[in-house]
């Protein structure tokens, strides 16, 4: 019995997230078939965490048990002449029998893309959150430095959710502007359910003015989520990699 992991990029648009979901097709579905079609084996696929639907990424990482003969860093290959062109697995290898793609993760870092122009794009429709307005770069800047550290980020997580603990540490962010896309990045050891699309629906209402910068030091002691700014749109997300 051998323990495979794979580091997997996929274009999400065309599917309902990462998690199976009967009626819905979904990543997690799509590359278990395939495993299915290459070794005979039902197999259980454990990711490192749930993408929303239309969520993409680029350092998605999975692990699966097999008994198969192929060469662990072969499945990469022969998993991905089994899958649509919109999943890809970027390279797999052999890891301890007792690694967890997600249990064993210590953080993970996000990107999120934004196209900041008067009129929309046909061809980034499905890869960025079209804004027509003019953000204030400036004033996100400084809005993002208040993410770092350590925080109850009740405020920043979609209501319904069951997570007892809402305390999660942000390492790093960044901001950088090019050809009219603003690009967000951040790294955390773990994230809420929607809290990246929430922490950037808060800058984008802080560069339109809506919200102070200094304002999310008090959204976040209040853990209050009606505080916080509108969830952005699904498609400009990126899982970019998961740290173990």
């Amino acid at each position: 019995m051998k323990n495979i992991k794979l580091t997997i990029e996929y274009d999400g648009s065309n599917y309902f997230g990462w998690q199976v979901q009967p009626e819905f097709s979904s990543i997690q579905e799509e590359i278990e078939r395939a495993i299915k079609k290459l070794t005979k084996e039902d197999i259980d696929l454990i990711g490192a965490g749930r993408t929303d639907r239309g969520v993409h990424a680029r350092g998605q990482v999975a692990n699966f048990m097999t008994n198969s003969s192929i060469p662990p860093e072969k499945f990469s290959y022969a998993i991905n002449k089994y899958l649509p062109q919109d999943i890809s697995i970027v390279k797999s290898e052999e890891v301890d029998i007792n690694f967890h793609s997600r249990y064993d993760a210590v953080g993970k870092e996000y990107r999120y893309l934004i196209y900041n122009n008067y009129t929309r794009s046909s061809l980034l429709r499905n890869y960025t959150y079209h804004v027509p307005y003019k953000l204030d770069l400036k004033k996100m800047d400084i809005a993002k430095d208040f993410f770092l550290g350590t925080h109850d980020f009740s405020a920043f997580m979609s209501t319904g959710s069951s997570v007892e603990d809402t305390v999660r540490t942000v390492y790093a962010v960044s901001l950088s502007l090019r050809d009219n896309i603003i690009c967000f990045k951040v790294q955390g050891n773990g994230f809420l359910y929607n809290m990246v699309r929430i922490m950037v629906g808060t800058l984008i209402d802080i560069g339109s003015g809506k919200i102070e910068p200094e304002s999310i030091s008090s959204i976040l002691e209040s853990k209050d989520r009606k505080r916080a700014g509108h969830t952005a749109k699904p498609q400009g997300l990126y899982l970019e990699k998961v740290y173990y």
